[in-house]
């Protein structure tokens, strides 16, 4: 299976306020399980700390990534549009704070705290126009294109003190299949990025403001 979209947000929102509502604060070792797909939908989730990658898995046992998430996001919110499943896993990806909030929870507070409410609905409209922005590019833009702009999004291009960011781990198995590309494509175009400036590998891997020229070249 052809992965066909990636959400990788920038600029997450404030910290929220809780009061008033039933959380659980769960900590999760790096490649922990969240959540699995198919299993009962009926919390929400809220990265308190770390980064947390979402994969779904085909009938035929091919995964494919279609998020990779960071502090200040949430995820698993379909259940509040009465998804009785997980469509996808969540796992991860570095020592991580999750808040879980069950469903019914979720929806008092929205009630309760409209400035709660307005804060989860510009994370969702920023996540699904992000998640059209990737469809369009999956259908016109090169591989190596694609590679640049899912790097860009995750060090959260545009975002305050941005300017160069240090990615949490994430592998280039795990990059291909963001981008919809072989591991082997993702490995020439690092190493091109690499020689030409744009990124460099010094206690994780720096992301430089200067590939946004490979996203802008025709």
């Amino acid at each position: 299976m052809r992965t066909s979209k990636h959400t990788a947000l920038s600029a997450p929102p404030a910290i929220l306020d809780w009061t008033g509502a039933r959380t659980q604060r769960i900590n999760y070792g790096p490649a922990a399980r969240i959540f699995a797909q198919g299993d009962p939908a009926t919390r929400v989730m809220y990265i308190e700390s770390g980064a947390v990658r979402l994969s779904v898995l085909s009938h035929a046992g091919k995964e494919a990534v279609i998020a990779v998430l960071e502090n200040g996001h949430f995820f698993g919110e379909g259940c509040l549009a009465s998804q009785p499943r997980r469509m996808a896993t969540a796992t991860a990806m570095a020592p991580s704070t999750i808040i879980a909030v069950d469903k019914d929870d979720m929806v008092r507070q929205f009630h309760a705290q409209p400035a709660f409410a307005e804060r989860f609905l510009a994370h969702m409209l920023t996540r699904y126009t992000r998640i059209e922005e990737d469809l369009i590019d999956q259908f016109f833009d090169s591989s190596e294109k694609r590679l640049a702009r899912t790097l860009l999004l995750l060090a959260r291009y545009g975002g305050r003190g941005a300017s160069d960011r240090t990615l949490p781990r994430v592998s280039q198995e795990t990059l291909a299949e963001m981008v919809g590309t072989t591991r082997s494509r993702v490995n020439f175009f690092m190493n091109r990025f690499r020689k030409l400036g744009f990124i460099e590998y010094k206690d994780g891997l720096k992301i430089h403001n200067s590939l946004l020229t490979v996203v802008l070249r025709d």
